[in-house]
This record gives C-alpha cells, sequence and structure tokens, in this order.
C-alpha cells in the first residue's frame, strides 16, 4: 500500500531523524532530491531559466538550496523573496551558486513552489496569494515543494487560492492532503523523495491501495469450490420507478463474481431482473419479507428502492439478519431517519455520496465535499458502521484503522447507475468472506478501474462499467512487484 501521514507525524518524524544528523542534513537531502527531479523535468538543465518562489520556513530554504544545485549546473536561476524572512544558509547558498534575486515572476522555463510548506493551514495570505494565481497563470512547468502552496497538507482542504503544480516532490513520506480531493487535484504528478524518515514513522495516517494489494485480497475460487463457498450475495433493490438500479446492481454482483445472487424486489424490477440476468435467483415480493429467499451470505439493499413504508420495511429486515450488509441510496436515507437500524452485530458498509452523508450526520453536503476525511471518520464514530464515501476521492473508513484512499476512477464515472454497480461488487466481496473495509477498499479499486477502461477517454455507461469488470479484475493479474504475469 501507498501510505500517506499528516503533517504533525512528518514533523515528529523529522525531529527524531534530525536529532542522529549533523545540522542541515536533512534539508541537503531534500534539496538535492528536489532538485535532481527538476533537472530531469527540464531535460536540458544548461541555460534553462527557472524561477523560485521563496516563502519563510524551511520549504523555503529546500527550494533555495535546489535553486542553487540547478544554477551550478548552468541554469539561469532567480529567487522571488516573497517571504518577510528568509530562510538564511539557503540564501547564502544560492547566492554563492550564481543565483540571483528577482525583483518580479519573469517569464521561466520551471518555476519552484516553495512559498508555504506542510504546516500551513486556512487560505493563503498575501503576497502568497497573488503568487500562487501568476504561477498558475505562468506557461512555465510548475513544480511544489512538499505540497502545493495553498493545499492542506493533513486533510486536503483548499481554503482559497492553490498552487496548481504539474508535479510536486514530497519529502520523506506522502502527506495525507495528497491523496484526497480537493486539494490531490492541485498535485498533478507526485514524487516521493526517500530523506530516511521510513523508519521513524508512526502508522500511516490514510492509505491507498495498489493493485497488487486488491489482487491478493479478491477471493478465487480453487478446485473445490462450488457457488456456495464462492458466495451468495442477496440483492434487495429497484422499484416500479427504478427498475435499472436492481439490473445494474445484480450485474455488478455477477460481474465481480459471485457465486450467486438471489434477488428480491417486486414485479417490475423482476421482470426487468430475469430478462437481463437469467443467472439470478429471484425471488418476487408482495409483502417485505425474507423467509422465502433462502441461504444468503451478505446482503446489498437500497438502491432504487424507493423510502416508502414498504422500502423501510424490508431494509429493516435486511438489517435485522446475521450477515454483512452493504447499505446504498434509497436505504441509506431511510436509515438517516431510524439510525437505530444500524445498530447490529454483523458488519455494515454504508456507501454514501456527499449528499446523503449529510443526510446521515446533520451537515451542510458542501462541508462533507469539502473534508471527506473528517466526516467519514465522524460517520464511523457516531454510526459504529465501516463507510465507503463516494466522490472525486472515494475513501473508505473504519473504526481503529487507516483510512483507504482509492486511487483509481474517472469523471466519466459521473452517471446514472454506476453507484448501483459499485454496490453489487461490493456485495459480492462481502459474501465472498472479506471484511467490511477490504470490500469497499477493494470494489472502490475495481469500479474504479472498470470506469477508466470503460470509458477510455469517452462518455460511458452504468452498463458499460459492470461489462469491465471482469477485465479489470484480470488486469490486476500483471501488476505484481516484479513486473511478472502470475499464473
Amino acid at each position: 500500500m501507498r501510505t500517506a501521514y499528516t503533517a504533525d507525524q512528518i514533523r515528529a518524524a523529522e525531529l527524531t531523524l534530525m536529532a542522529t544528523l549533523p545540522e542541515g542534513a536533512l534539508m541537503q537531502r531534500a534539496a538535492t532530491g528536489l532538485a535532481v527531479v527538476c533537472a530531469g523535468l527540464l531535460g536540458r538543465v544548461y541555460g534553462s531559466r527557472v524561477l523560485v518562489l521563496v516563502g519563510s520556513g524551511d520549504n523555503g530554504g529546500d527550494a533555495l538550496h535546489a535553486g542553487a544545485w540547478l544554477a551550478r549546473r548552468g541554469a539561469r536561476v532567480e529567487a522571488l523573496l516573497a517571504g518577510s524572512k528568509t530562510h538564511e544558509e539557503g540564501l547564502a547558498a544560492f547566492l554563492r551558486a550564481g543565483g540571483r534575486v528577482a525583483e518580479d515572476m519573469g517569464e521561466a522555463d520551471l518555476i519552484v513552489d516553495g512559498l508555504v510548506g506542510i504546516g500551513a493551514t486556512g487560505a493563503l495570505r498575501e503576497p502568497y496569494a497573488s503568487l500562487a494565481n501568476r504561477a498558475n497563470a505562468a506557461q512555465a512547468l510548475v513544480v511544489a515543494v512538499d505540497v502545493p502552496s495553498g493545499v492542506d497538507a493533513s486533510m486536503g482542504r483548499v481554503a482559497g487560492t492553490a498552487v496548481r503544480a504539474h508535479l510536486t516532490v514530497t519529502m520523506g513520506a506522502v502527506k495525507t492532503g495528497l491523496l484526497v480531493d480537493p486539494g490531490a487535484s492541485y498535485v498533478g504528478a507526485l514524487e516521493l523523495v526517500d530523506i530516511g524518515l521510513g523508519p521513524h514513522l508512526p502508522d500511516p495516517d490514510v492509505a491507498a491501495m495498489t493493485a497488487e494489494d486488491v489482487d491478493d485480497l479478491l477471493p478465487r475460487p480453487g478446485a473445490e469450490s462450488d457457488k456456495y463457498r464462492r458466495g451468495v450475495v442477496g440483492v434487495a433493490a429497484g422499484s416500479d420507478r427504478y427498475t435499472g438500479a436492481a439490473v445494474l446492481a445484480v450485474g455488478g454482483a455477477l460481474r465481480a463474481g459471485a457465486g450467486m445472487v438471489r434477488y428480491v424486489g417486486t414485479a417490475p424490477p423482476v421482470h426487468q431482473v430475469r430478462a437481463s440476468w437469467p443467472e439470478a435467483v429471484i425471488t418476487q415480493l408482495e409483502t417485505p419479507s425474507l423467509e422465502s429467499v433462502g441461504r444468503v451470505q451478505a446482503w446489498v439493499v437500497g438502491p432504487g428502492l424507493g423510502t416508502d413504508d414498504w422500502a423501510h420495511e424490508l431494509v429493516a429486515r435486511v438489517l435485522a439478519t446475521d450477515v454483512p450488509v452493504l447499505v446504498d441510496a434509497d436505504a441509506l436515507t431511510i436509515v438517516a431517519r431510524e439510525k437505530g437500524l444500524l445498530r447490529r452485530t454483523a458488519p455494515v458498509l454504508i456507501t454514501p455520496h456527499a449528499g446523503e452523508l449529510s443526510r446521515l450526520l446533520g451537515v451542510p453536503a458542501d462541508r462533507v465535499a469539502g473534508a471527506r476525511l473528517e466526516h467519514a471518520r465522524r460517520a464511523v464514530a457516531e454510526l459504529g458502521v465501516t463507510v465507503l464515501l463516494k466522490g472525486s476521492t472515494t475513501v473508505v473508513a473504519e473504526q481503529d484503522r487507516p483510512v483507504r484512499v482509492n486511487p483509481t476512477g474517472t469523471p466519466w464515472l459521473a452517471t446514472g447507475g454506476t453507484g448501483d454497480v459499485l454496490s453489487g461488487v461490493g456485495g459480492t466481496l462481502l459474501a465472498g468472506g472479506l471484511g467490511a473495509c477490504d470490500a469497499g477498499a477493494c470494489a472502490a479499486f475495481l469500479h474504479g478501474l472498470a470506469g477508466r477502461m470503460a470509458a477510455d477517454g469517452a462518455p460511458l455507461t452504468a452498463a458499460d462499467v459492470a461489462a469491465a469488470i471482469p477485465l479489470a479484475m484480470r488486469s490486476l493479474r500483471g501488476e505484481s512487484r516484479s513486473g511478472a504475469r502470475r499464473s
């Protein structure tokens, strides 16, 4: 997994490491790594034009030392000193190497953003905000030092203007805010420079799964497998108005490898599911009862179900079972009105978007979207469930574990029905024996990867995503660390 840490965790690790090193050695490591990355980005260093935006702190010192390294190799490097003070040693080294202090931004091939570092929170003040805007408008490549100025390194919040980097060079360890929107959208490509922090880091704040992680976790049939060993997932979804939600949720479950899908619903969605998925075992309900359904190892409840009394009773009956339940869409509206339904001993995985989570927590949706980690963790604490918060950055939170941040996806997934497919995939993984956090994180990864493959730069439909799930699963098999294809 790719792990990430808060600013406080990073600073504590740096202090521990610095106590073992000569003074200034850690900054030299960081600056050299930054300079090497910048040189690679420039291609030809000699004669290139580099502008360093320098703030008051150690972030500005890193940038100045990196500028000195580039100047010694023939780049024309200028530094715009924006802070109320400047890192003295860094500035002295910069001037000795032939760097010059600039009065204005001018033109450059590369701009190095060293305005503020990981300790900064809130909106950028002047002159930093104006310089960030001018860097964003420039024709130059922009490299951020550690974190783009204006992005909260610990949470990913962006309170106002922020630098939009083409590349962010982060030191020692990835910062949480670089992986979580809105901050992640300002990062560009992300390059990690090893400065020796590893042995001094605590448990991570968040983690992003890799293809290898997902491949290792996915349930796979063996020689002795049958449909019951592979997992039977129940799907309670769809209504007279939203028949397609049932079709998509069942499709997601089947495409993800369920041993059997037992679908329950009223006549209109039953007809659609039967026509689309003859593999599903179907129970048409006249009353919201589960007595005749048969053995189920996990449930998916909610997509397109409606929120009337009939739907409420069905949700209550599903949550009264003793197997894991994935709660989505209309079922989330129902449990927001009666949170006691979530109090159960078996695992619950809820899959809200920001609006649905806002109703569960009683806070505005824009606050949820702007602070995704904070509100996902709050929902875990208040509701006692595992939370998969959908959005531009999907996060999966569970008590006493690092939050999983999903690295896959595409903006084309923002279309009707794709969440229903995700629910089906997650339900299959729960039925296959994964815990709620692993099931949610793997489902999000596969769903995002399938979306990328299905879109390939063009619009997609939710059915396209479901169809691409097996392709996404097959693609994982070639993503081991060695690069060798697994048998």
